[in-house]
């Protein structure tokens, strides 16, 4: 059994000046606690856990942190996928978990600021009742932060009608690698004055600061939404269905699951079937029902891509119950294969050429994992995929992902030669680290190493995430 690191007693003095003795932690189950995220295949040791509850305190447990050569780790909700809030060498993680506070609400500007621990879904809800619509949505609404899916430039299931998160940040307050308190762009929707250092944090994952106060732009709120479930006969059929939607519909959604996911969401659920007929790969398409004959207009595309043989069978949900039924066929995913310690990978190409990317993959599984089970899901409209391959029972869990990080390579080939992204939401982190060259070229890391030197010089934030 490895030793838990732990920080020296004179250190520890100087931390208990910065915080109340209640935001410091250092007892096993908060550690093992707070200093992971899902990803469940590394050794967690960190130090301790402090919660700061404002971005003064923030900067002086960097300041104490640069002092004392100790470096930190930025927690959220730990929904996080790559393991970029794992603290594997002692660090001290910084939970934000107490930073959740709403600071301002401007319906003239129709921006919210709140602080990085604010819960997605609280965020959401916030919004709608004032009369608003927040549009970045996903699975783990109910437990992601707003500071850990700005950190991660998070998508999810709206991006194809309102992109990533990134459209969506109005301004930033950080803590640099420095100590610096750093007011970013401050909610103007023109500043033309230089660089625009807000963009540089969104997606950082903690490498450069942390983030701790956001202001965010909202929008009005959907038209009534039409949800289907169609089954479908192959990978070419997908894409000529998404394009008879897109062309004719406002689309807020477009999802992908195949046969293999539905059965593991139905025994883990116990959610209907959506149709009698079965078929190898399934979409939930959402719609905005802009205007009266928009339901009529869904149908005929319905009618038309069945009798042109890229459907096998689909209904149009009747009730909110049914829609988010529907919906929870797509996004039980994660939870109904949890049990099989799932090893996964998050990728992107563009959206012409999935079906290329899908079938150039599949044989590779195939080929590779013969006797694993691959579970394929994501989001067609923009090119994300997510591929679980599931442990089986008899397998250790080191051979197990051993040889699944045997097959990455052969992946992460495919993906560069198509010209797409080893990560294409959750980041860099640990796990998609020794594959960034298949993504950015040399100069570019060059350059992002560059930026890190100058905002964290000692290499404290987040150190060893993205690249060494």
């Amino acid at each position: 059994m490895q030793t838990q690191p732990s920080i020296p007693n004179t250190s520890l003095s100087a931390l208990n000046s910065i915080l109340p003795a209640a935001n410091i932690a250092t007892d096993a189950d908060s550690l093992a606690t707070y200093g992971r995220d899902w990803t469940k295949h590394f050794d967690i040791q960190p130090s301790a856990v402090v919660f700061p509850e404002t971005v003064e305190h923030v900067a002086k447990i960097v300041n104490w942190a640069r002092v004392n050569k100790i470096g930190l780790v930025p927690s959220g909700g730990r929904t996080g996928l790559s393991g970029g809030a794992c603290a594997l060498k002692g660090e001290v993680v910084v939970s934000f978990e107490k930073m959740n506070k709403v600071l301002d609400f401007n319906p003239w500007n129709r921006t919210v600021t709140c602080q990085a621990g604010v819960v997605t879904e609280a965020l959401q809800n916030y919004v709608r009742e004032q009369g608003f619509y927040f549009p970045v949505d996903f699975a783990a609404r109910g437990s992601s932060h707003i500071g850990g899916n700005i950190a991660t430039n998070a998508g999810g299931i709206k991006v194809l009608r309102y992109g990533n998160m990134r459209e969506w940040v109005a301004g930033l307050k950080v803590v640099t690698g420095q100590g610096e308190i750093l007011d970013l762009n401050r909610a103007l929707v023109k500043n033309n004055t230089g660089l625009d250092l807000r963009h540089l944090f969104v997606g950082s994952e903690g490498s450069l600061g942390f983030i701790c106060e956001a202001t965010l732009r909202f929008t009005t709120p959907t038209k009534p939404l039409a949800v289907l479930v169609l089954g479908v006969p192959d990978l070419d059929a997908i894409m000529e269905v998404f394009r008879a939607f897109r062309d004719q519909v406002p689309l807020t959604a477009f999802e992908f699951f195949s046969d293999v996911a539905l059965k593991h969401v139905r025994a883990h659920t116990h959610l209907p079937p959506p149709f009698t007929t079965h078929a190898p790969n399934y979409l939930v398409i959402e719609v905005e029902k802009t205007d009266p004959g928009t339901e009529s207009l869904i149908l005929d595309i319905f009618e038309s891509c069945v009798e042109k043989g890229w459907v096998l069978d689909g209904t149009i949900a009747q009730s909110e119950t049914q829609a988010r039924d529907f919906w929870r066929l797509r996004e039980d995913i994660s939870e109904a294969t949890a049990a099989h310690s799932p090893y996964k990978n998050d990728i992107s190409v563009t959206i012409s050429k999935v079906p290329e990317f899908l079938r150039e993959t599949d044989a590779v599984f195939k080929k590779n994992y013969p006797d694993f089970e691959v579970v394929w899901f994501g989001h067609i409209g923009d090119g994300n995929m997510h591929i679980n391959i599931l442990k089986p029972a008899d397998l250790s869990k080191e051979k197990f992902v051993e040889r699944c990080r045997s097959v990455d390579q052969k992946l992460f080939e495919v993906i560069a030669r198509m010209g797409g992204s080893v990560s294409a939401e959750h980041g860099v982190g640990l796990v998609k680290k020794p594959f960034l060259t298949y993504t950015r070229s040399p100069e570019e890391i060059a350059i992002m190493r560059g930026i890190k030197g100058v905002l964290d010089p000692d290499g404290i934030m987040n150190p060893g995430k993205i690249f060494d």
